[in-house]
């Protein structure tokens, strides 16, 4: 526990050090007026007792690992230290996207289990909004986390220490909460609610069953100056310039793969590249919303090898030919959902491969976060399941959204 507390004060040290000078360049150029206010930002922590469970059905990993020896880690902790701005009443995206936050944050996880798992440090952006307005000061909202965790001890390959796997030392964080908020004072709120959490390596090492956390959170924040109040938004009445909007996005990754085409699943040596291309014709329902059908297109390298077995090949040293280029792509078609807010958008399809290698003609999710450059260019980091159960592979990629309805004033570049 000493390692815990000494990590937690390190990571708010830095943090503090780091994001002092960014709240004062966030107000060179303001007007004396708070109502004027461009840009309000905040500083936040968080605590959050949660329960561990692991994601682990995997047929291999239960070959190679004596999972009784184990120690059962059942609950875990974290200490979060968060930096975060807001759009002021004057602005389109304090308009367009009323109470709405985003930032950057740091978090600390302990799970009692130092010597199977570590203490990670996670390091990621967050966003959040108001969704339901309950009373003077009082509001039902979401906040979403999403970045890296660093400091895992790995599992490896025969021992398990922990009944939590984790396979690399570095993984993605992902985070959803549902909160009550409380303005105490024109500074200073109060949040609680509910949280879930996953961490994965996106399948570039293996073991990868994936970390789970369910449970709460409580949380205090300090607005430095006033607090921007929700009857200081105008209502925006402005129309969407345009009704359909289209996005393109091409993706790449690296992936490993358990081949079970033989009669024992077999790890398979080195890491297999992934490359996507997604052409997505969209609604646009409001400021917000967006959905709508995209054709997507994939190749991956590891599929539809078992008619290319290399002679001589055995279990333990498995090869292969290669296969024609086509034969080792998939065709699906998929259904969007988008979350469109500042700087950010959060997209969310199920679709399904109708043509391809026949390990790939199943039903697949995707969830991707979309950071907007320009209206219109976009970055976007993202991962695929097959079947809602098997981890397939990341989606790190670029796009661009034609006819796009985002203003200027809603991306990164304008962020401040």
């Amino acid at each position: 526990m000493k390692l815990f507390y000494r990590k937690c004060l390190t990571a708010s040290a830095a943090f503090a050090l780091f994001f002092y000078p960014v709240r004062l360049m966030a107000y060179e150029g303001m007007e004396s007026d708070d109502s004027e206010k461009k840009v309000g930002s905040s500083m936040g922590i968080d605590v959050r007792p949660n329960y561990a469970f692991s994601s682990y059905r995997d047929d291999l990993l239960k070959s190679q690992l004596n999972m009784d020896d184990a120690d059962k880690t059942r609950f875990a902790s974290s200490f979060h230290l968060k930096y975060s701005f807001s759009y002021g009443p004057s602005t389109d995206a304090g308009r367009f996207y009323p109470g709405a936050y985003q930032g950057v944050g740091v978090g600390v996880n302990g799970f009692g289990n130092k010597a199977g798992l570590g203490i990670p440090v996670s390091v990621y952006v967050f966003q959040g909004a108001p969704v339901w307005r309950l009373g003077e000061g009082l509001s039902l909202g979401y906040e979403w986390n999403f970045g890296a965790s660093m400091g895992w001890k790995t599992c490896n390959g025969y021992d398990a220490h922990s009944n939590l796997i984790v396979g690399s030392r570095v993984n993605a964080y992902i985070n959803l909460g549902v909160m009550m908020d409380w303005e105490i004072t024109d500074h200073l709120s109060m949040n609680a609610g509910i949280d879930l959490t996953h961490f994965s390596n996106g399948n570039t090492s293996y073991p990868n069953p994936g970390v789970n956390l369910a449970g709460v959170r409580v949380g205090m924040k300090y607005c430095f100056g006033r607090r921007f109040r929700t009857h200081e938004y105008r209502k925006d009445t402005t129309s969407l310039k345009h009704k359909v909007s289209y996005d393109v996005m091409a993706y790449g990754a690296l992936r490993k793969r358990v081949y079970r085409g033989g009669e024992d699943p077999v790890l398979l040596n080195g890491h297999f590249p992934v490359a996507g291309l997604n052409f997505a014709v969209m609604r646009d329902f409001n400021k917000i919303f967006r959905a709508g059908l995209s054709a997507d297109f994939q190749w991956d390298e590891s599929t539809n090898l078992e008619k290319y077995h290399g002679e001589g090949s055995t279990a333990e040293d498995l090869r292969f030919y290669r296969p024609p280029f086509f034969s080792q792509v998939c065709y699906g078609l998929s259904a969007r959902a988008e979350l469109v807010m500042p700087v950010f958008s959060v997209n969310l399809g199920i679709g399904y491969n109708f043509i391809g290698p026949v390990e790939s003609r199943a039903s697949y999710q995707m969830a991707n976060l979309k950071v907007y450059v320009t209206p219109g260019l976009y970055l976007n980091v993202g991962y695929q399941l097959l079947n809602f159960s098997r981890q397939n592979n990341l989606m790190l990629g670029i796009g661009y959204t034609f006819n796009s309805n985002r203003s200027s004033g809603t991306t990164i570049m304008n962020a401040f």
